[in-house]
């Protein structure tokens, strides 16, 4: 976990795209996508249909590393409004598990804004948490400090002649996006019009490695 701080809050970036919270034993993830390939498979395009339980199987590994009592989900957590009913039995007991043993929020994304059980939990469209606003997707809009998802951002830089894919949060003063935690998420390019326009200028695309974090500017 990489120390850093984002609107007058200490926060930790871990390399898996989650953030912990240390003063509120708060993690908060993105866009895990529960069951896209059997959404995919429903439509005839026949994927490995292992993403949910690697997606677990990490979300698992960082509640068990920071030790969060407190866990916030930033929309698109499954790939459609089915998805929990559609998850193999072993995964969703280990998942309603987690969100029985932890005070556990999903907040609501484009993907699966109509779900009615989202395997335990509650859930919201968005929430204020200590002067930060907790959203699915960035509202450029809003001058308050924010977090959140949507986007999948990914940073793509060449290196000793070779083309490196990295996921990455994208910063500003005021605003922090998620990088996607799913296993089967894909990215869009940290320099995307779409994501700058969400965010505004002197955003800094931000890569956790090992104990420090590695900054990029964007160009605006």
């Amino acid at each position: 976990m990489v120390p850093f701080s984002f609107a007058g809050h200490d926060l930790h970036a871990l390399r898996s795209g989650a953030l912990f919270w240390p003063r509120r034993s708060a993690l908060l993830v993105a866009d895990l996508h529960f069951e896209k390939a059997s959404w995919f498979a429903q439509r005839g395009q026949m994927l490995p249909p292992y993403d949910s339980l690697v997606t677990l199987e990490a979300l698992e590994e960082v509640v068990a590393v920071t030790g969060a009592s407190e866990i916030w989900c930033l929309g698109d957590s499954f790939h459609d409004d089915e998805g929990c009913d559609r998850l193999p039995a072993e995964a969703q007991a280990r998942l309603r598990a987690l969100t029985a043993a932890t005070r556990w929020t999903w907040i609501t994304g484009n993907h699966d804004s109509g779900m009615a059980d989202r395997c335990g939990g509650a859930f919201v469209d968005e929430a204020v948490i200590d002067g930060l606003v907790l959203r699915h997707e960035a509202d450029p809009a809003d001058p308050r400090p924010e977090l959140s998802g949507h986007f999948h951002p990914k940073l793509r830089l060449r290196v000793r002649g070779q083309n490196v894919s990295r996921r990455c949060f994208i910063a500003t003063p005021s605003k922090l996006i998620l990088p996607a935690f799913g296993a089967l998420t894909g990215g869009l390019d940290a320099q995307h019009p779409e994501i700058v326009r969400a965010v505004g200028k002197g955003a800094e695309a931000l890569i956790p490695v090992q104990d420090r974090m590695l900054r990029f500017r964007l160009a605006a």
